[in-house]
């Protein structure tokens, strides 16, 4: 099978991270289009031996992008096109059909309940949405939630199937060497309590809920933000007028290590000169993520594959499992004093042993990439899958 992923961008994000763990898996002959930013994740690929093509899409609306990428799609004789993001969804359907291939998946990464990728989910948004969602196949929800989600909005249940995202186990295993190697860099004393949290810097994520806990705990607790984005120099300014700026790392958007020496991403670039995102998640003794609205939450689940707790207001990935799964999160109302106090009982409890949750366990990548591939054969034979899958334990 030959598919062809087309993608908004390949900044270090959720979404960009998880096509280049999903394409280390999936038995296809897989190449990828980003309409913008190819960024270090496009990198990434390029090493794993994937094929990048940068479209150059110079915005939203730029005209051109359309009758460039309808080329694209049919000098390389694909057999499917499966589009990630919003824009890449809506440019990427049109041209597949336009181009002659009738196999469209699409998968939706980032469906909240009041925003899409950040977008605020106005009527112009939602119509534009699943006036493009017709003219694909099937499209995957990252979640349950998602998944209920675009039933709400009028999308056909036969048309969606849930396939969560998923998570390489071991990539994301505890390593003692990459804790220490990654807290001397960072400047995080071997003996501090760091509270982690990952994301984009945007309001969304809350993560200013994180600096006013900060400001109610002992001295010896840290934070360690892993992302960018333009919330940093408020959080910054918070940080500062709260006290506490000598107490939180900003470490800035970190990619995935692929091989090489632990914690570090090969190539060279200035991105790889600090550790890589599982060798901080060794660095940190819990994850905090305050968001109020996800559409999955893959930052808990690789701190669950990295056996941390974790402390979440909203996780799919979490709550749509059947209650009573063991697990390591722990969900708190979305105020600094609740994640103030459970970062105290943390701090105070026994160390545990660091092996990866249940939770985490069942999100493995190969369960995902085989769910892919159900969704691509019903998709290329114009039938559904015999069964939705469903996240389960």
């Amino acid at each position: 099978m030959r598919a062809l992923h087309i993608i908004t961008g390949l900044g270090v994000g959720g979404a960009e991270q998880q096509l280049r763990t999903l394409l280390r898996h999936l038995p296809a002959d897989c190449d990828v289009v980003t309409l913008t930013n190819p960024g270090p994740v496009a990198d990434g690929l390029t090493r794993d031996g994937v094929r990048v093509t940068h479209l150059g899409m110079a915005g939203n609306r730029d005209p051109r992008a359309l009758p460039r990428l309808v080329r694209l799609i049919r000098r390389g004789r694909y057999d499917l096109v499966h589009t990630h993001l919003y824009r890449a969804c809506l440019y990427g359907r049109i041209a597949a059909r336009l181009a002659g291939v009738r196999a469209v998946v699409a998968t939706e990464h980032s469906l909240g309940e009041t925003q899409i990728e950040g977008r605020r989910l106005s009527p112009g948004v939602r119509s534009l949405y699943l006036a493009g969602e017709r003219l694909g196949r099937a499209t995957i929800a990252v979640s349950d939630s998602v998944a209920d989600r675009l039933g709400r909005w009028g999308v056909p249940p036969q048309r969606v199937h849930v396939v969560p995202n998923g998570v390489d186990i071991a990539h994301f295993a505890y390593d003692a060497g990459a804790r220490a190697a990654s807290r001397r860099q960072l400047g995080l004393p071997s003996d501090a309590f760091v509270v982690g949290g990952v994301g984009r810097l945007v309001p969304g994520k809350r993560f200013d809920v994180l600096v006013q806990a900060l400001t109610v705990l002992p001295d010896d607790v840290r934070l360690l933000l892993v992302g960018a984005g333009p919330e940093e120099a408020r959080l910054r300014d918070a940080a500062r007028r709260s006290g506490v700026l000598d107490r939180v790392v900003f470490a800035g958007e970190r990619p995935y290590a692929a091989t090489g020496t632990p914690g570090s991403e090969p190539g060279g670039s200035a991105l790889s000169a600090l550790p890589a995102l599982p060798a901080l998640m060794s660095a940190m003794d819990i994850l905090a993520a305050p968001s109020a609205d996800e559409a999955f939450g893959l930052a808990v689940v690789e701190a669950l594959a990295a056996g941390l707790p974790v402390l979440y207001v909203t996780c799919p990935a979490v709550d749509d499992l059947p209650p009573g799964t063991d697990t390591l999160a722990t969900r708190l109302p979305d105020d600094p004093v609740s994640f103030a106090h459970a970062t105290l009982r943390a701090r105070e409890a026994p160390p545990g042993s660091r092996a990866p949750s249940r939770t985490a366990l069942h999100y493995s990548i190969t369960n995902s990439a085989a769910a892919h591939m159900r969704v691509y054969a019903a998709a290329m034979g114009g039938s559904t899958p015999s069964s939705t899958p469903r996240a389960s334990i």
